[in-house]
């Protein structure tokens, strides 16, 4: 673990060292680094044993943290944790490769920029105190918070940017007088430790009302998504993708790592209510994407209706619905992170995002047509894409909660469809558009950044097991008494 941070903080200064003029050694440098952060997370997953749960524990102690009593830090890595953590360095060199032509200025503040999100990112799946893991939570604001209003692509993007700022920061509020009231029952902010207490019912039960709240403002989960299509549509290239591809993660990542292991009873308690407003969530979600006549605006409010499936899938109590849960999560990171570069590359060409322009690209644009077949295919969950996977396992849990929430779960998938061909019919095919003039297909950088998408996607799809004995085997269950 600490290996992981030298070569972080290595990486940062090498790239504070070039001078801003040198761009294409900049992307090149930044590039190196990203992948070796990347590599370094694959030989975790060589290393890692399939069998057990919480492995690489590292303990470390400061000086100044035992003035405050304050007991030994926990850093740690499970199957959950481990997957998020190789989603997370694989989307930032792709980041980097997606950003050299759209970042006009400040290339090497927003590369460092992109390097201190990953350190906070990685130190959200690797901590295991709540304290720490706090500060990284709320920290991944700042970056992203400059991503948004500096690097944005509209006229609106300082606006979006503190949209996002302030809905996330107020909803972590909650989760920090969380932590603050645990510390004062139990007297400790380590999880492992906290794992073993048994906590009363009335304690678990108002807990977790703050615990779910701050979440499902991350999620984002209906009525907390206001922040998220404006955040999507001013944000560049990379901050769409790190948006939907690891950041809407740390809402269910939280709820699946803090709500049952800790507070099992309050869970049962309350999952009713928290099933209800996902149900909300997807039908809600999936009928406002169909209206939607922005492109960027439709996958961003896509993710609204994909993500509200996946509190549903915890809170149902069963083990496919946590692997539902994690899997869905994995498979809407890759799917709509390339979703978002697909409509982006649309949108450079063309200079608008409105969907009614476009008529034609099939004829002038085969490669581009084919990765947006293959991207709306799998959004919809298509049979041997990863989000197939994923929305089986929680419609599985759905109708084993209740038939009822089973019937109208069934809706997303079929909105999904809707939505995801509606799309892509519309922009791929017909008689060439009288407004716009379709003349260049991908280059060879562009197909080169869109196919270990698809890769992955159908790898997801067709040999699932090895994640998901993987996730099974390291999902902690608390008794419910």
């Amino acid at each position: 673990m600490c290996f992981f941070w030298f070569v972080f903080f290595v990486g940062g200064i090498h790239i504070l060292g070039i001078t801003r003029e040198k761009r294409s050694i900049l992307k090149k440098r930044a590039l190196e680094w990203s992948l070796a952060f990347f590599f370094f997370a694959l030989v975790l997953w060589g290393g890692f044993d399939w069998k057990s749960s919480f492995q690489f524990i590292n303990q470390v102690e400061w000086e100044v943290l035992s003035v405050l009593d304050w007991g030994p830090i926990s850093f740690a890595v499970d199957g959950v944790s481990l997957f998020f953590l190789l989603l997370t360095t694989f989307l930032i060199p792709i980041c980097v490769l997606i950003s050299h032509k759209s970042i006009r200025i400040l290339f090497k503040e927003f590369l460092l920029c992109l390097f201190f999100l990953e350190v906070l990112l990685v130190g959200v799946f690797l901590v295991f105190d709540l304290l720490l893991f706090y500060v990284f939570f709320e920290g991944v604001l700042i970056p992203m918070f400059f991503l948004i209003g500096i690097w944005g692509s509209r006229e609106e993007k300082v606006r979006a940017s503190f949209y996002f700022f302030f809905f996330t920061f107020a909803g972590s509020v909650f989760f920090f007088f969380t932590i603050l009231f645990l510390y004062q029952i139990t007297g400790t902010m380590d999880y492992f430790l906290l794992l073993n207490m048994k906590l009363s019912f009335n304690v678990q039960k108002w807990v977790l009302v703050g615990v779910f709240l701050s979440f499902a403002v991350k999620l984002p989960l209906i009525p907390f998504h206001i922040w998220l299509p404006q955040a999507h549509v001013e944000a560049p290239v990379a901050g769409s993708v790190i948006l939907a591809g690891i950041l809407l993660k740390l809402g269910g990542y939280g709820l699946l790592r803090f709500s049952r292991p800790l507070f099992s009873e309050g869970s049962l308690y309350w999952s009713p209510v928290f099933i209800f407003l996902s149900v909300i969530a997807v039908v809600y979600g999936g009928l406002m994407t169909c209206r939607q006549i922005d492109f960027k605006r439709l996958v961003a409010y896509s993710s609204v209706a994909h993500m509200g499936l996946v509190p549903l899938s915890i809170f149902t109590y069963l083990i496919e619905g946590l692997i539902g849960a994690v899997f869905l999560m994995l498979a809407h990171g890759f799917v709509s992170s390339a979703l978002f570069i697909g409509v982006t590359y649309l949108y450079d060409r063309h200079h608008t995002r409105l969907i009614k322009y476009y008529r034609g690209p099939a004829l002038t644009m085969p490669l581009f047509v084919f990765f947006m077949l293959i991207l709306s295919l799998s959004n919809m969950g298509f049979p041997l894409s990863c989000n197939f996977v994923g929305e089986f396992y929680s419609l599985l849990a759905g109708f084993s909660y209740h038939c009822g929430v089973g019937g109208l779960v069934v809706f997303e998938v079929l909105f999904s469809a809707v939505y995801s061909l509606s799309l892509f019919n519309r922009i791929s095919f017909g008689p060439g558009s009288n407004y716009l003039l379709f003349n260049r297909d991908l280059n060879r950088q562009e197909v080169f950044v869109m196919l270990p998408f698809l890769i992955i996607i159908f790898l997801g799809g067709i040999v699932p097991f090895f994640v998901v004995d993987l996730i099974k085997n390291s999902l902690v269950f608390s008794p419910v008494s």
